[in-house]
């Protein structure tokens, strides 16, 4: 399988839905699953080129500024629930999943099919998390509570979505950056449920699951402080990975063996908020607010 996480966004005004739906074709070839979505080749941009800096200190008024709420996709909540909300979660405009596909159980039949054409129906979510209601305001400018709170708004995005069974896997992401994959300046992120689990998570457990058979102990409790310590609190550490795939590549790894994000609690959130603003601002600091990346890791969804 593929990876499946898009690294485009959504935005501005509606225009026609498109005739055809999504779907998730498997590539025998290659043994991967790729989401082919119509919709996504609507999407606009407000960056005027693919330039590797992220124009942040454009003021102009775009959709997810407050008092634009009119020109979004529809909302799913807000936080707080009042006009003067901090963070909102609506739907997203060009999604590359539809929620609105009928029968997704036949996607269960598909992946127990042995041939060379399998197609899954483009059944999930694709939602989008709008950080701060003005525009300037990134996540590394927040307060470790306001990124708390973000971390929140997807804890209780994901346990909404969760009471769909054909949904098994939920990968929440953010872009920063036309070179990143953002096409909205506006600090934003998102979150998109899957029927299939990614290659890069199913890779990523079998790769524990044999260290651990063959040591004994988790490969993550293992981490040499000496070397590879960036920073700490009280529930997370920060490290260098020992085989990094990309430069300046950063993981935060709570202290405690944690499988599923949506376990956290408001503490935890907090505490995950300061450490989160804490490389952030390292980054942007050395590297001269540099695009970047950043998915949170979590385990499938388990289903009885």
């Amino acid at each position: 399988m593929s990876q499946t996480k898009d690294k485009t966004e959504k935005m501005a005004s509606p225009s026609p839905i498109p005739s055809r739906s999504p779907e998730i074709r498997h590539d025998a070839l290659t043994n991967r699953w790729v989401i082919f979505s119509p919709a996504r080749a609507k999407r606009p941009t407000d960056f005027k080129s693919k330039s590797p800096h992220n124009p942040s200190a454009n003021n102009t008024p775009c959709p997810f500024c407050i008092g634009h709420e009119h020109e979004c996709a529809p909302e799913i909540f807000r936080v707080p629930s009042d006009p003067a909300w901090k963070i909102r979660v609506i739907e997203n405009l060009y999604p590359a999943l539809s929620r609105n596909l009928a029968n997704p159980s036949q996607n269960n039949q598909c992946l127990e099919l042995d041939c060379a054409d399998r197609t899954l129906t483009g059944f999930g979510f694709h939602d989008v998390v709008i950080e701060a209601p003005v525009h300037s305001v990134q996540l590394v400018d927040m307060e470790p509570t306001e990124i708390g709170e973000v971390l929140l708004a997807y804890k209780k995005r994901i346990e909404q979505i969760m009471v769909f069974e054909s949904i098994v896997y939920i990968q929440v992401f953010k872009n920063h950056g036309a070179s990143a994959g953002a096409s909205m300046s506006h600090s934003h992120s998102q979150i998109m449920a899957l029927p299939i689990i990614p290659p890069s998570v199913s890779a990523r457990l079998d790769g524990t699951k044999e260290y651990f058979e063959k040591m004994g102990k988790c490969c993550l409790c293992v981490v040499n402080m000496e070397k590879f310590l960036i920073d700490e609190t009280t529930h997370f550490i920060s490290i260098v990975p020992f085989a990094a795939t990309y430069p300046f590549e950063i993981w935060i790894i709570p202290r405690d063996h944690s499988s599923h994000f949506h376990e956290v609690d408001s503490e935890m959130a907090v505490d995950l908020g300061t450490l989160l603003k804490l490389m952030l601002r390292k980054m942007c600091i050395q590297l001269n607010n540099p695009p970047f990346n950043f998915m949170i890791q979590t385990a499938p969804l388990q289903r009885l």
